[in-house]
């Protein structure tokens, strides 16, 4: 099983980034997934998840109206639209897979500043 994320990067207050997270090595259109953060201040928390056949999501209450989790399975990619960007959403992005909930990748950095 394999996660990669990538997309993330450097952006300023107010902007906008998209990530990406390529699965590999199981059933990826079989499971619900999750966007998972780890701050310089929290530990490693939920951001947004989306069922299997990617028609319901949930988003945390700081991600609401901000970011929006979605799925592509026939190419076996789950992505996370963050618009609106503020410093405190600084912090290293995962995706997790609720049934491989023990396998993480290396995550991607997102850095908000001006």
């Amino acid at each position: 099983v394999q996660l990669a994320e990538s997309g993330g990067g450097l952006v300023q207050p107010a902007g906008s980034l998209r990530l990406s997270c390529v699965v590999s090595g199981f059933d990826f259109s079989g499971s619900a997934m999750r966007w998972f953060r780890q701050t310089p201040t929290k530990l490693r928390e939920l951001v947004a998840s989306i069922n299997a056949g990617g028609d319901y999501t949930y988003v945390e209450d700081f991600a609401r109206g901000r970011f929006t989790i979605s799925r592509d399975n026939g190419k076996g990619t789950l992505y996370l639209q963050m618009n609106d960007l503020l410093p405190e959403d600084t912090g290293v992005y995962f995706c997790n897979a609720a049934s491989r909930s023990s396998v993480w990748g290396q995550g991607t950095q997102v850095t908000v500043s001006s």
